[in-house]
């Protein structure tokens, strides 16, 4: 033994440890669970909000959520990724009643996703339940003849094993829900899975432990070695689980002319004045292409032709099109994962909130805590986004509860001032599309495609429209800069402009320009960089600086860095994407993110940073390098001179662009003067030289 982690009064029920290793959570039949930092055993996390003891704890992938499950049928799903524990969701029915002597397990087993968890049920199915709202999808309808006692997921998630009283373990495969093979072991009580080959363990009741390489035969090898599968938790057809399944159009009964009286005609009725047509109805539908009309008893039309209640038909359905458009979103936020995200994440600081249920609870956190206080506070008006900055905090509602109107809600961080935090509501039936804050102003898009600029007290100073669809925005000192999608181009896309005015000044620099992004990407976070010039970040993992942005037309966008190309990724190990943060101190700021997420999630992640590199050569491949080590040096020398003179001559126009117009005419003059003068003086210096040659010369 190498030291003693933890000791109960009670009891210990049952052990699980974080995926990172740090913590080790402890069962027991105690009311109050221990979560224990492995290095430092003073540091334990209580979860105190059972009423009866623990018979089994488990951690989800990512280490930030723990699900308790005790033995009178509740499941508690605690969040951990703060100091303090947090109960997100307390379950009822989820698992069953278990003695803690009991061999049957309770056990909650997370998808390696992260995105459900399977539990065992008194039925002998499996129950699998979503974390987004923690609510059953979906179940394996077991073959076990008893209890269901242990149970797990492969590495990747198309498997499932489990482990009954009836001295069978079960071998599922997740898509199809089937029993794929059986195998004959009694008195199991637990399995686990190993991370990478295919072996499986497991441990009796009699306290042995079995470890059974190729645990899976060779004709389902296939599945176990394929990537990690997202759990779908609605069942049916792929065209189903999409949302994007066209509705089924119900088939129309045709009138049956037989099961009606017919209308007698009148005495002088056309027809028996003049008789029948012989041509009438000579079109005839032989061929079934359905041009000839379908006539009812009565000698009328149908109402085949027209749509039914549920819609339009497939026909028309067909012909319909909409144009491609960039979803709005807000700079530096996450989307909902669970019951919490991010609303912003900068430089400065992180705002995160947590849904709990009747409310949201919003917390703020500064990098430098030494110049800013930490705080957190109940947010009945449930805040779904956020900009912090050095100054303050900007929060804004885009759907508070009872349908009231969207409320903007600023808090400075100093309030020495008389002035404190104040909040404001916009017009009913108006929401918030996207926020920024500078320095000056407060900049709010709206749902009536206004711009709203304020004041950092408050004071509206500024409405207009947009001329395009707005998506987002950003602002920097006085400057706002405006992101919206604009006309339709020829692939069915719409084209993302942007406008750039100073607010102060009430001028425009750039109307409605082109976003330089390539075709079917997307743009992933837009801001401006600590001297103030815009920058964009697309879903290609090219970085973009607007250059020349204050004089109008003259602006054009210049790749900083292609992360695509950078050397931690040249040799093909690693696959990983970036998360972009901020532009500032000549540095790429980011998130860097593994195992395909697409956004940061908790704890909060370390920012990492990559120095500028303008795409402008690529690096001589190795053979070259051996053919001719000098020359491969030479060639790599040459590469990185080129690439720092394109970057230099880039900042020393960007430097160029912060000095105001008169200052930069007035430089040039006092320029061109000095040029001016120094040929005179070199002119009057040859001049008794050119006197002596004249004298001579006469």
């Amino acid at each position: 033994m190498d030291k003693l982690l933890v000791r109960c009064a009670l009891p210990v029920r049952d052990l699980a440890i974080s995926s990172d290793g740090q913590w080790v959570a402890v069962a027991s039949d105690e009311l109050t669970v221990k979560v224990v930092n492995v290095d430092d055993m003073t540091n334990v996390k209580y979860l105190r909000e059972q009423t009866k003891g623990s018979k089994h704890v488990s951690f989800d992938p990512s280490g930030r959520f723990i699900a308790v499950s005790c033995t009178d049928g509740v499941l508690y799903i605690y969040s951990i990724a703060s100091e303090e524990p947090e109960l997100v969701k307390k379950i009822d029915g989820a698992i069953r009643r278990l003695e803690p002597e009991d061999e049957a397990t309770s056990r909650v087993v997370w998808h390696p996703d992260g995105t459900a968890f399977a539990t065992a049920q008194a039925t002998r199915e499996v129950a699998i339940f979503s974390t987004s709202d923690w609510s059953p999808q979906k179940s394996f309808t077991s073959s076990h003849n008893g209890d269901i006692t242990a149970l797990g997921w492969s590495p990747n998630g198309a498997l499932l094993a489990t482990a009954g009283v009836d001295g069978k373990i079960l071998l599922w495969e997740t898509s199809t829900q089937n029993i794929l093979k059986r195998y004959d072991f009694g008195n199991v009580i637990n399995l686990s899975w190993h991370p990478s080959i295919n072996l499986l363990c497991f441990t009796t009741s009699d306290g042995e432990l079995y470890i059974y390489e190729n645990f899976v035969g060779t004709e389902y090898q296939s599945i176990l070695e394929k990537r990690l599968e997202s759990f779908s938790v609605r069942s049916g057809p792929l065209g189903e689980t999409s949302g994007n399944a066209r509705k089924q159009i119900p088939s129309r009964s045709k009138v049956d002319g037989g099961n009606r009286p017919t209308r007698a005609g009148s005495p002088d009725s056309l027809d028996d004045i003049l008789g029948m047509d012989e041509d009438e109805n000579f079109v005839e539908d032989d061929d079934g292409a359905g041009y000839a009309e379908e006539v009812n008893g009565h000698g009328k039309r149908t109402n085949g032709h027209l749509d039914g209640l549920d819609g339009p038909d497939a026909k028309r359905l067909a012909s319909y099109w909409e144009p491609t458009v960039h979803e709005v979103f807000q700079p530096g936020s996450t989307p909902w994962r669970g019951n919490r995200r991010y609303l912003c994440l900068n430089l400065t600081g992180v705002v995160w909130t947590v849904d709990q249920e009747s409310h949201h609870t919003v917390t703020v956190e500064f990098y430098d805590s030494e110049m800013h206080r930490n705080f957190h506070f109940t947010d009945p008006y449930r805040y779904d986004k956020a900009c912090l900055n050095e100054n303050g905090a900007l929060f804004t509602s885009s759907s508070p509860p009872d349908d009231g109107p969207a409320m903007i809600y600023y808090r400075p961080h100093e309030t020495w001032t008389t002035r404190g935090d104040w909040r404001t509501q916009l017009p009913p039936g108006e929401t918030v599309k996207a926020i920024a804050l500078s320095e000056s102003y407060i900049v709010v898009l709206t749902s009536a495609n206004y711009v709203r600029i304020y004041t950092l007290y408050g004071t509206p100073f500024r409405v207009y429209r947009q001329k395009s669809l707005a998506i987002t925005c950003a602002a920097w000192r006085d400057y706002v800069m405006t992101i919206g999608n604009g006309p339709v181009g020829p692939n069915g896309c719409a084209a993302l402009t942007y406008s750039i005015e100073n607010v102060k000044r009430d001028e425009i620099c750039q109307n409605e320009d082109i976003v330089a992004i390539t075709e079917g990407e997307q743009l992933k976070n837009v801001f401006f960089s600590d001297n103030g010039d815009p920058c964009i970040y697309d879903s290609e993992g090219v970085l973009l600086i607007l250059q020349h942005w204050r004089t109008p037309g003259q602006a054009r966008w210049v790749p900083l860095l292609d992360t695509k190309l950078l050397d931690r990724l040249s040799k093909g190990r690693k696959e990983e994407t970036y998360w972009p943060v901020a532009v500032a101190q000549n540095k790429f700021h980011c998130i860097i993110l593994k195992g395909g997420e697409t956004h940061p999630y908790f704890p909060r992640p370390l920012l990492s940073e990559f120095d500028f590199k303008i795409p402008v050569s690529t690096k001589p491949s190795k053979s070259d390098e051996d053919d001719d080590e000098e020359s491969g040096t030479i060639r790599n020398d040459a590469a990185r001179f080129e690439e720092a003179f394109v970057r230099e001559n880039l900042f020393y126009s960007l430097f160029q662009d912060l000095i105001p117009p008169p200052t930069r005419h007035a430089t040039s003059v006092l320029n061109s003067l000095e040029e001016k003068s120094k040929s005179t003086r070199s002119y009057f210096k040859c001049w008794p030289l050119s006197a002596e040659k004249a004298k001579s010369a006469v």
